[in-house]
């Protein structure tokens, strides 16, 4: 059954990545939870989709206990998550002005989901390969997936997913068709795709098999996954 995963929680229902967002995505039904991890000056990983917060300062730049209360740490986040599962991105790109080189932010983010999820609980995404890799340098039993906007040839996608021994594929909503899921899948590579709320749209992907569906809206995507389940 397509996992139904709540994008930065339940996104349109709460404020993104706050731990009221991330309840709320349960009580809605969500599988799973998408969440962003940074570091902050002190090295705790803390969830957020922005590099900056709103006045200006820096996270990289900021202490852990000096960040609003809007800004939870990983640790607290999986907590909120309890029971669901939890795909982590790493927010980890060359551009980013918190850029880390060292891509040490892995190191931290393997021990929280060892503490906190287990392997059978989690996937951590990045669009930045060479952050997975250390991941994997530090614990290779957490699954891992690589995130893509913008694929170019969908082929070349599916094999470089591969050559990286990634768990899932997780590309952009309007680059999936159904021959880009049945090769992801032939390679043993799951498909969860981003950033879906139209229920139309949700009906199209589950029908092209994809393996999970990151969501604003968790509430229509149990509704749209239960009743085409019930349905078959």
């Amino acid at each position: 059954m397509t996992l139904v995963i709540a994008h930065r929680g339940a996104s349109a229902a709460a404020a993104e990545n706050t731990l009221e967002a991330f309840r709320l995505a349960r009580e809605l039904g969500a599988d799973w939870v998408e969440l962003d991890a940074r570091r902050s000056a002190d090295g705790v990983v803390v969830v957020s989709h922005d590099a900056c917060l709103p006045d200006g300062r820096m996270i990289v730049e900021t202490n852990c206990d000096d960040l609003p209360e809007s800004v939870p740490s990983l640790a607290e986040a999986l907590e909120a998550c309890d029971s669901m599962g939890v795909n982590i991105e790493i927010k980890n790109l060359p551009e980013d002005p918190d850029y880390d080189a060292d891509n040490a932010v892995s190191d931290a983010v393997a021990g929280l989901v060892q503490a906190y999820l287990g392997s059978e609980r989690s996937l951590v995404t990045c669009f930045n390969v060479d952050t997975l890799a250390r991941l994997e340098a530090v614990d290779p039993t957490i699954p891992r997936g690589w995130l893509t906007f913008d694929m170019g040839n969908p082929a070349s996608a599916v094999e470089r997913a591969s050559a990286h021994g990634m768990t899932t594929i997780n590309p952009f909503d309007s680059t999936v068709d159904a021959s880009f899921v049945r090769r992801a899948h032939e390679a043993d590579i799951e498909v969860h795709v981003w950033t879906v709320d139209d229920p139309e749209r949700m009906e199209q992907l589950i029908g092209f098999g994809v393996d999970g569906i990151i969501t604003n809206v968790p509430d229509v995507g149990r509704e749209v996954v239960d009743r085409l389940s019930a349905g078959s």
